[in-house]
């Protein structure tokens, strides 16, 4: 795929699925309005979206219609801004700006944003639950639910940020960072793929274990390039506080293998990924698409 291509495609998906969250969320005049306030703040008008983009990605790479498709997308991104918002508060990250505008708690206050994610993340199943566009069978439809129940949980996005807070000050071996960014960043971004690949009835398990592994090598570049960012770029352009992880004391790749060697690991991820892709064909262009985006993001 060409990279206007790519450019076109990406931002007509991010367009779909903030209309879809738009229509899912509730209302902000509907009672209580202050929390669904906060709920809309938090989720609309901003962030890359490249867990909806990987559903949708995914879906298109197997033929599956983009209308089956926006549930899911809209599930995942709602798990995810859900857990943005709590790693945000003082408790957690202590943060004050996400996605260039002040995070949730700031906007609103402490206990509001700690309800605005609890609402966001059973919403989320909600969507998997009742959203009639969706055209996998019953047991389809409940292995969605339980996989990203899964990436959510103590198995995986929740107990990431569990041994992220442990890590504080302290030197990890590669080892002990990678699992502790394939639960914490990792989880959901492969949980993106395999709701894409869910779609699609009747999926052979080479192929969905191929796009697993893709999914894993990315998600892993994701924290890379993150971590490269959080030294290289500025709050600006970042759209949140630049430094912070430094600031704290968190292990990052840079800080554990060097940046060079660092730039060098997400380059070698970025191929992986490209190499588990290699008997999709044509129609797997945005998944490439995204690889490369993530490795070479400036934000």
């Amino acid at each position: 795929m060409k990279t206007n291509d790519f450019k076109g495609w990406l931002a007509a998906c991010q367009e779909r699925v903030e209309k879809n969250l738009d229509r899912w969320l509730p209302a902000a005049t509907i009672h209580p309005a202050h929390l669904h306030e906060a709920m809309r703040y938090a989720v609309l008008g901003g962030g890359k979206r490249i867990r909806p983009l990987l559903v949708y990605a995914t879906g298109g790479a197997l033929g599956v219609e983009n209308t089956a498709l926006d549930g899911p997308a809209c599930a995942v991104e709602l798990i995810h801004v859900y857990s943005l918002v709590h790693d945000d508060l003082p408790a957690m990250d202590d943060d004050d700006l996400r996605r260039g505008k002040p995070t949730c708690h700031k906007a609103f206050d402490e206990p509001t944003a700690i309800l605005a994610g609890d609402a966001l993340q059973t919403l989320a199943f909600y969507v998997l639950a009742h959203d009639p566009a969706i055209q996998a069978n019953t047991t389809a439809r409940l292995k969605m639910i339980e996989t990203l129940a899964l990436a959510s949980g103590s198995r995986g996005m929740a107990g990431g940020q569990a041994i992220d807070l442990a890590a504080v000050g302290r030197t990890l071996t590669l080892g002990e960072l990678e699992d502790m960014h394939i639960h914490k960043t990792g989880a959901l971004i492969r949980a993106s793929v395999a709701l894409g690949a869910l779609s699609k009835p009747e999926i052979g398990p080479d192929i969905f274990n191929r796009l697993d592994r893709y999914a894993k090598c990315i998600g892993l570049a994701f924290q890379i390039r993150d971590d490269i960012l959080d030294i290289e770029s500025d709050t600006a352009t970042l759209g949140k506080t630049q430094g912070a992880d430094i600031a704290r004391d968190k292990p990052t790749y840079p800080a554990l293998l060097g940046m060079a060697e660092a730039k060098q690991r997400a380059r070698d991820l970025h191929q992986e990924a490209l190499d588990c892709l290699g008997t999709l064909g044509e129609r797997a262009d945005p998944l490439r698409g995204i690889a490369g985006y993530i490795v070479e993001r400036i934000s």
